[in-house]
């Protein structure tokens, strides 16, 4: 299945918000709304990570694994339902844009090897 992995800043002080929203969406009580939702999209998966660099900024690594991830995340970035468009709406305050009007992350990759 083909893999887009990207990263977005998370704003300050909204790391929680982030990691208790995704928690809540994978495995809580929206998790039925939030596989469909995605399954609509055509992922297969989402797969979230926080990291912390060395200057204190977390970065929210996203994978996400779908036969056409470009048009899965214009999907995402564009579909009326109301869980898109408040998922849209938490992304814009957790990290500062809105994913209808950004530019899909500018990705390039360079390795992906299997053992």
């Amino acid at each position: 299945m083909p893999a887009f992995a990207f990263v977005a800043p998370i704003l300050p002080g909204k790391e929680e918000l982030d990691a208790e929203t995704m928690t809540r969406l994978s495995s809580g009580d929206q998790r039925d709304e939030y596989a469909a939702a995605r399954r609509a999209a055509g992922v297969t998966r989402e797969a979230i990570w926080h990291q912390k660099t060395p200057d204190g900024t977390t970065l929210a690594i996203v994978l996400l694994e779908a036969d056409d991830a470009e048009a899965a995340f214009g999907h995402i970035a564009r579909s009326d339902t109301p869980f898109d468009s408040a998922f849209r709406t938490m992304v814009e305050e957790v990290h500062g844009f809105d994913l209808a009007t950004a530019q899909p992350p500018d990705v390039r990759l360079i390795a992906d090897t299997h053992f």
